[in-house]
């Protein structure tokens, strides 16, 4: 392994440590060093600001000369906060080493030749792979109109997920729970169908993992036909819950308790579930873990 690859490794894991916590924007890893010391790194903050250039150059007091290593390319655009590409040219960088570009019709490209044309030297696709797997969410999103879902299925060696009367409860132990756990925190949301929201009144947040952003909590039910006595109904002025329903759905009753509908076009066998999904990225979530499926089909 290369040293510039070994770098760009760091700024991989750090990237990571943003998994649940920055949609709408990536999370990226940023590592800046000099004569091999590092003298800043960072990651997207919490809501996706600061980002991870910023983070790291606020760590510095000096970086001229130095090499930037980025999981993604710099953003060009003006938002909320300056482009983090001319941020990189008026710290005085040499060199920046990004893991893969950014399709966003707002910098696509323009991050890179604002570097280049500060004449920063500047290498494209180191461990290219690695960095859109971990940025896939963000990457569907703004290419496919989707977000990155991971299905979470917990069955018996027969293949089972309840009893044939639709009554369970864990088959999984300890371990297999905590693990759960810290899938849903690597989320922006937990998605459940109607069906298991009224049989099994979950909380779907996560717990014992210390104070940290809660997923949003998305159920799709065509009929909004759900329990308001329940925990999501109970918490939904606490914790985001989105449900996403047919067009015929009343929502007035779920939005007095909090919670935020969304209608999606819905089919014979329910909702359409790619239309929901285009819902939910175009809501800026960019990783959904999918839990409790009975059966994966179309509709929900």
């Amino acid at each position: 392994m290369t040293e510039d690859e070994r770098w760009m490794g760091l700024a991989l894991a750090l990237g990571r440590r943003g998994w649940g916590r920055v949609w709408p924007n990536p999370s990226v890893g940023c590592v800046i060093l000099r004569d091999g010391r590092v003298l800043g790194r960072g990651w997207t903050a919490d809501g996706g600001r600061p980002h991870a250039e910023a983070r790291a150059l606020a760590q510095a007091e000096d970086v001229r000369g130095a090499t930037a290593y980025v999981t993604l390319e710099p953003c060009a655009h003006h938002g909320r906060t300056p482009p983090c590409a001319e941020a990189l040219v008026a710290a005085g960088l040499a060199r920046v080493v990004v893991g893969t570009g950014d399709p966003d019709p707002r910098v696509s490209g323009r991050g890179i030749a604002i570097l280049r044309e500060a004449g920063i030297e500047v290498m494209v696709g180191l461990r290219e792979a690695e960095a859109q797997a971990d940025l896939s969410g963000f990457l569907l999103r703004v290419t496919e109109g989707r977000p990155f879902v991971t299905l979470k299925l917990a069955a018996s060696l027969d293949g089972r997920i309840a009893t044939a009367s639709g009554e369970s409860k864990w088959i999984t132990g300890p371990q297999a729970r905590a693990t759960v756990q810290a899938l849903r925190a690597r989320h922006d949301a937990v998605m459940v169908g109607g069906g298991t929201a009224r049989a099994d009144d979950p909380l779907l947040t996560v717990r014992g993992m210390g104070s940290r952003p809660q997923p949003v909590r998305v159920v799709l039910s065509r009929g909004l036909d759900l329990p308001l006595d329940g925990q999501l109904a109970r918490t939904a002025r606490d914790v985001p819950l989105w449900l996403m329903h047919g067009a015929g759905a009343s929502a007035v009753p779920w939005e007095a308790v909090g919670a935020r509908c969304l209608a999606v076009s819905a089919g014979l066998e329910g909702l359409d579930l790619r239309a929901a999904l285009g819902a939910l990225a175009a809501q800026g979530l960019t990783r959904v873990l999918c839990e409790g499926v009975g059966r994966w089909r179309r509709g929900c």
